[in-house]
C-alpha cells in the first residue's frame, strides 16, 4: 500500500476530487496549508501599497492506496491539478506498512 500526499492549489480542489475518485479512491483527507516554494512568495498590491506576501494558501491531498492503484492516481493527480505556472505543487509518495481501523479493528485493504 502506497500514501499519496499532494500539495495543490486550492481552486483545483473539485478537479482533483473528481478526477482521483474516477479511478477508485474512496475517501481522502484535506488538510489547509500555507507554504512557499521556489517563489519565495509574490507581492501584492493593494489600494496603493505594496505587499509581500510570503506564504501561499495550498490544500493536502491526501490517500492511501493499493499499489496497483499508485500510477493511475498520480497521472489523474498531475493532469488535473496542473496549470503550467510555478507554484502547481508536488506529489508525495510513501510506503503504508499497516492500517486499522479503529472502530471494527480491521486492518489493511480492508480497513480503507
Amino acid at each position: 500500500m502506497k500514501k499519496i500526499e499532494a500539495i495543490i492549489r486550492s481552486h483545483k480542489l473539485e478537479e482533483v476530487k473528481t478526477a482521483i475518485l474516477s479511478r477508485g479512491v474512496i475517501g481522502m483527507t484535506i488538510s489547509e496549508l500555507r507554504q512557499f516554494g521556489r517563489q519565495k512568495g509574490l507581492e501584492e498590491q493593494y489600494r496603493g501599497v505594496v505587499y509581500s506576501v510570503d506564504f501561499q494558501s495550498r490544500l493536502k491531498v491526501e490517500v492511501v492506496v493499493n499499489d496497483d492503484q499508485l500510477s493511475p492516481i498520480i497521472d489523474a493527480l498531475v493532469n488535473s491539478a496542473q496549470t503550467g505556472e510555478v507554484g502547481d505543487g508536488k506529489i508525495f509518495i510513501s510506503s503504508v506498512s499497516e492500517i486499522v481501523r479503529i472502530r471494527t479493528g480491521e486492518t489493511n485493504l480492508e480497513a480503507i
